[in-house]
């Protein structure tokens, strides 16, 4: 009996490597869009970032700030970060998928619109984090694409790394690692194969002040910051993307 568990494990371990092989092969196409997927999400979170004084102007109530101007403004930043224009469907063999992307942003700015247009108030929650995470989670409804933020600080629970994402953000906070480098493997992910992809993201100016010192004081969220310092590693963006 030994023997023949013995076998059947080597089996079992021959034949993962098998599939993971021949999904390799399908890796590139993969490695690819999920490349023009994570610059499509920091297209989106830099409108965001840049249209937060309008955002939280509490003396106005409709801002103009829809979702077809978020979409919009999405496309556009996203043409000047990649050449791609995804009003141009030809432009590129991902434009369903990256549209999907476009599709769930304006969703995630229609449901807060209440919020937004409310006058009185002045910080709204819209910040990029919020609405990468919420993004992510309509996209992945949309495509059963994995996508979202997460570090070794995460604040939203699904943010939490998982064993690889933690592997992979040691790896990007050692100081011989290339910065600016990401990170991509064919795995076995929940019993199928799929292509991982991270890339590191580092703190910037505009993020020190939710992040940045004194460390442990509420910021603009009410959460703590964490001390993080400009340049420094915040987190990565992790997709996860299965091969069929």
């Amino acid at each position: 009996m030994k023997g023949t568990w013995s076998a059947l494990g080597v089996s079992a371990i021959l034949l993962t490597g098998l599939v993971l092989s021949a999904a390799s092969a399908h890796a590139a196409n993969e490695a690819e869009s999920g490349e023009l997927l994570v610059k499509l999400l920091q297209a989106g979170r830099s409108v965001i970032s840049s249209h937060q004084e309008l955002i939280n102007d509490a003396s106005k109530g409709n801002k103009g700030f829809t979702p077809d101007y978020m979409g919009d403004k999405m496309i556009e930043k996203y043409r000047e970060m990649t050449k791609i224009d995804l009003r141009q469907p030809n432009s590129t063999p991902y434009a369903k998928v990256l549209l999907a992307m476009v599709e769930s942003g304006k969703e995630v700015i229609a449901e807060a619109q209440p919020v937004i247009n409310k006058q009185g108030i002045g910080f709204k929650g819209m910040i990029p984090a919020a609405w990468g995470r919420k993004t992510g989670e309509k996209f992945l409804q949309k495509t059963g694409i994995k996508l979202k933020l997460t570090a070794v600080d995460y604040r939203f629970p699904t943010n939490k790394p998982d064993d690889f994402e933690a592997e992979v953000l040691k790896m990007f906070s050692d100081p011989n690692y290339p910065k600016g480098k990401e990170y991509s493997r064919t795995v076995m992910y929940e019993g199928r194969p799929a292509y991982r992809i991270m890339t590191p993201e580092y703190t910037t100016a505009s993020c020190l002040k939710c992040h940045g010192d004194p460390k442990g004081e509420k910021d603009l969220t009410g959460s703590k910051k964490e001390g993080l310092k400009e340049g420094g590693l915040a987190g990565a963006i992790s997709l996860v993307i299965p091969i069929h």
